[in-house]
């Protein structure tokens, strides 16, 4: 039996995971019930999903048993019978851009399709702040997709991705890095996503800071002059913009140019 301090320590980890949504796109990507077994695999290690959505149209006669196959996974199997072009792709956008919304708004939304139709929506998702998980079959994905998502992976691969996740990783003590430092990073991530044309939001520009510098590993690992650490990643970008080395615009970061050439 937990003691109260226990559960409470448990509760805060819990609330403190990133919330996953699944939105999928049967038509445009199709997978045996042990393959969607590992698509869940895959969106828990991400965080705690909070919705799995299929929509299908079971009129299709390619698409009819899905939710015989998949429903016992607890996956809400979303028939939309409709004979209209991109009828099921339009419900998905809908019901995902309400979820957005709502009081229990994911952070991650794992899209399953490589349908170029949903480009717009990732560009919403991120301009939100949210984080956009693409799986798509090999030969079957817009470039554009692709390209925008914040971690794209291939269904083909989703066995071989659940097995690196289960495998026991080593966790080396990382040292801290200054604001300076953190800084020069941070315009050094802003310059690469823009010059690969990719959206800034907070999200892609703290995952290309951890890429760039080892010793980055989140907000919490930058200790500024007086020697404590920022709460978040917000603070720290509101802390480089009171020293007018980036902009924000809507929840985007922009490099200004006097500072872009002395970087």
């Amino acid at each position: 039996m937990l003691h109260a301090n226990q559960s409470s320590k448990k509760k805060q980890t819990s609330q403190q995971l990133p919330l996953v949504s699944i939105y999928w796109d049967y038509q445009n990507a199709k997978l045996s019930p042990s393959q969607a077994k590992s698509l869940l695999d895959l969106a828990k290690s991400k965080g705690r999903v909070i919705s799995k959505n299929i929509y299908y149209n079971s009129q299709r006669e390619d698409q009819a048993a899905v939710k015989d196959d998949l429903d016992n996974l607890g996956f809400n199997c979303l028939d939309v019978p409709c004979p209209l072009k991109n009828s099921a792709d339009n419900q998905l956008i809908a019901d995902c851009l309400e979820e957005l919304h709502s009081n229990m708004s994911p952070d991650k939304i794992m899209l399953i399709s490589g349908d170029g139709d949903f480009v717009k929506l990732v560009h919403n998702l991120q301009k939100l702040g949210k984080q956009a998980i693409i799986l798509a079959q090999i030969g079957n994905v817009k470039q554009k997709l692709k390209e925008l998502a914040d971690e794209f992976y291939f269904l083909d691969d989703l066995s071989q991705l659940i097995s690196d996740k289960n495998q026991p990783q080593i966790i080396s003590v990382v040292s801290q890095i200054n604001y300076n430092e953190a800084r020069k990073y941070l315009i050094e991530a802003i310059d690469t996503a823009l010059s690969q044309g990719k959206p800034t939001v907070f999200s892609r520009i703290d995952r290309l800071m951890r890429q760039r510098c080892a010793n980055y590993y989140g907000c919490s690992s930058i200790s500024t002059t007086d020697g404590k650490k920022f709460k978040n990643f917000s603070q720290f970008i509101d802390a480089a913009v009171r020293d007018g080395k980036v902009q924000k615009q809507n929840q985007e970061l922009f490099l200004i140019e006097l500072d872009k050439l002395a970087a």
